[in-house]
This record gives structure tokens, C-alpha cells and sequence, in this order.
């Protein structure tokens, strides 16, 4: 079964220095029809411009990660991490029993865009705590890259919840297949280019839920993806 969210769906907010697209319900935008999928709770497609951002603001209980696609984005948090987090990198923090962060485009002459991505976490009121790692570009390059899992499989970082997160850029040299497992459901969000997955033709901005099949991408253009693979609520134990 496959259910496509097209780009132009989506829910928006224009705050002047933030354009953000919204795949499910966010903030001022509410649509009972997306409130989110499995345990996948907020993708946000933010562009923010130069030399502004989010002042320090509180999360509670929510796995966060974000992926950097341009620009830069300047991380700082109550914790006292603080760091910056370059176009390619990817981000996880847990915010459990609350934590308060701020994040930031340092740049000066570059609108910074970003996936920020919220799930709901496998345990309530954990201790919050961040991570973040670079993949070099052949890691994800027509594969299937391991980005974020619950153990921290092969250096991939950890989330406190059941779900694999994997990132690809496609060239459209060759297809990649993944298999779901049984009790297993997938979203592909399309963060750029075009490429068809299980027959269904995507492009930047589209998302796929896909439950009960495996999945094959193809025809592929320029296209950067993100892969979540997580365990189906309805299954759970």
C-alpha cells in the first residue's frame, strides 16, 4: 500500500526570515488528515535566511534530527553543546525530560535550508542528549546509507526509538531495492530532484508512505533522499 503527500499539499508558514513547508501538522497549521505517520511526527522543509533564526526555545520528550541540505546551521543548547552543523550533516537530539536549544544560520550571504524531522520517542522523560556526525558524499552515493538506528549500527547515530533512518543520493546510474520487513512500514521524503519509487514518480518536496511491499527506487535524477524505516505502532509490543 502506498499513500503519495505531493510537495504542493503541504501546510506553510512565511514568517519573513523562515519559509517552511510542512508535511504534517505543525504549529499554526493543522490538518487532521496528517497529524503524522507510525511514530513520525513533524517534517519540516526550512529555509532560513541569513544571519537569523530560532532564539533559545524548550522541547520535551521528542527524538529530533535534522539533515542540513545548504548552508549552515549554528546549534547551541542547555546542555552546553554548541557547535555548527554543516550542509550534509545530520543532527539528533533527545529532548526527554526537557531541554532548551537555539538554532541559527551563522552564515551572512546564504539562505540555509534544512528536513527537521520529530519522533515520538520509545520512552518518556530520558536524559536529554545530542549528536552529530558527517557522511562523506561516496557514503551515500546510489546506496542506501545508514544515517540514525536505535543501536548505533556501523557509526550511524542513536535514537531513542525503533526506526532506521537512511540517506541516499541517486544518481541514476543503477535502482536501489530495500526490504521491509513484516511489521515494518517506510516514509521516503524527495529532499531534492526527481526519481520514481515503486513506479510512482516523485519529486522534490513529495513524500511516500509505504506499508506491506518492499520498495524499489528508479529512474532517478538528481535525487537526494531520506528512507525511514520503523516499526509499524500497531505492532508494537
Amino acid at each position: 500500500m502506498r499513500t503519495i503527500r505531493k510537495a504542493e499539499d503541504r501546510g506553510t508558514a512565511d514568517l519573513g526570515w523562515l519559509q517552511s513547508r510542512h508535511s504534517f501538522s505543525f504549529g499554526d497549521y493543522h490538518d487532521p488528515d496528517h497529524m503524522g505517520f507510525e511514530t513520525l511526527r513533524v517534517i519540516n522543509d526550512d529555509d532560513i535566511a541569513p544571519a537569523k533564526g530560532f532564539g533559545m526555545h524548550p522541547h520535551r520528550n521528542m527524538e529530533i534530527v535534522s539533515y542540513i541540505l545548504d548552508g549552515a546551521l549554528e546549534h547551541r543548547d542547555s546542555l552546553g553543546n554548541g557547535s555548527v552543523i554543516k550542509a550534509g550533516e545530520f543532527q539528533r537530539m533527545s529532548a526527554g525530560s526537557g531541554i532548551k536549544h537555539s538554532e541559527f544560520n551563522p552564515l551572512d550571504d546564504q539562505t540555509t535550508r534544512l528536513l527537521q524531522i520529530w519522533f515520538l520517542p520509545e520512552k518518556q522523560h530520558i536524559k536529554p542528549s545530542y549528536e552529530q556526525k558527517a557522511f562523506a558524499p561516496d557514503e551515500k552515493t546510489d546506496t542506501l546509507k545508514l544515517a540514525v538506528s536505535p543501536d548505533g549500527t556501523n557509526g550511524s547515530l542513536r535514537i531513542h526509538q525503533d526506526i532506521n533512518i537512511y540517506v541516499s543520493v541517486l544518481t541514476g546510474e543503477k535502482d536501489l531495492t530495500h526490504t521491509l520487513q513484516n511489521g515494518r512500514s517506510a516514509w521516503i521524503q524527495v529532499a531534492r530532484g526527481t526519481l520514481t519509487v515503486n513506479g510512482d514518480p516523485l519529486k522534490e518536496g513529495d513524500g511516500i508512505a509505504i506499508c506491506d511491499e518492499n520498495i524499489i527506487l528508479s529512474n532517478a535524477d538528481h535525487a537526494e533522499i531520506l528512507l525511514f524505516d520503523m516499526k509499524q505502532k500497531d505492532k508494537a509490543a
